[in-house]
């Protein structure tokens, strides 16, 4: 435990949000006056709430840089059940790719920019600056910890640390978060040339614009994300007025609607969004609806 609580405190002198882990390496459970959220949470998660438990409860929303909330008398009891040390990425300021298997570590040195690394237990965590939305399984293996998660302290790792690139900031697009339809997918079919036989524009011109547009959705995480699909919808169905068709707008749309989809927005709210926004800019295109 005093090594453990050592470790913690040193984290918080550099403003590393921490909290202690039990074993089996998860975060402690909640007290009975916050159990089933009955406080109304914390007023850092995503649903604000005015808990103000001395416990550490609710996980990564419970870490703290305060050395006297790390070493209080309701805190030193779960340290001395303690397992390991964990913190808040997003508190860090920083964003975990959490890649769980050799498979995962393949792909991503394929595809990510090299940063800093460290090792875990079965893989590694790689390491960005900057903060984004938390997601599981954003693919085989991968799951990216930063504002509304807690990752495990396994050292300093090797290597300079680097911005967090588009590489892995776009890997949330598709992941249903809690909450959304259930039969919402997980991922759906790119726009292509082959759905868009008709279209008057290359393929790398209508990519980019619906990857700027996607990326307009997505960086609404609080608020503000279907106005910002309907908007997308609209904006990329005045770029199709004039072509003979078909555009595959429907593709397009369904694109938009995983993105709004993956940042909280109910799928029924999204796909209204978009097809207001296609019929606002007067093409005709097929319900977006996700199926």
């Amino acid at each position: 435990m005093n090594d453990l609580l050592g470790e913690a405190l040193e984290l918080a002198a550099r403003g590393v949000p921490v909290l202690p882990l039990r074993e089996g390496k998860v975060p402690f459970g909640n007290c009975p006056s916050c159990a089933g959220n009955r406080c109304g949470g914390r007023p850092n998660m995503k649903t604000a709430g005015a808990c103000e438990c001395p416990r550490p409860c609710h996980a990564w929303a419970a870490a703290s840089t305060s050395v006297d909330v790390v070493t209080s008398a309701a805190w030193m009891a779960a340290w001395r059940k303690s397992a390991a040390v964990a913190y808040h990425p997003g508190g860090a300021g920083v964003t975990v790719v959490d890649l769980d298997n050799t498979d995962a570590i393949t792909w991503a040195r394929e595809v990510l920019p090299a940063t800093r690394t460290i090792p875990t237990t079965r893989g590694e965590h790689w390491v960005y600056l900057g903060t984004m939305q938390s997601a599981n399984k954003v693919r085989p293996g991968v799951d990216i910890k930063s504002r509304m998660s807690y990752a495990r302290w396994l050292g300093r790792g090797e290597g300079q640390m680097i911005r967090l690139p588009e590489a892995v900031t776009s890997l949330p697009r598709y992941v249903v978060p809690a909450g959304a339809v259930a039969s919402s997918p997980v991922s759906r079919t790119a726009w292509s040339r082959e759905v868009a036989s008709g279209c008057r524009h290359t393929e790398r011109y209508v990519r980019t614009g619906l990857d700027k547009g996607v990326a307009m959705v997505t960086s609404h995480r609080e608020q503000g994300a279907a106005s910002q699909a309907f908007g997308v919808a609209r904006f990329l169905g005045s770029l199709h007025q004039e072509c003979p068709g078909p555009c595959g707008l429907e593709t397009l749309g369904g694109e938009i609607v995983a993105a709004a989809v993956s940042v909280g927005v109910p799928e029924t709210y999204a796909v209204r969004a978009v097809d207001r926004g296609f019929a606002e800019a007067g093409v005709a295109v097929p319900s977006t609806q996700m199926v």
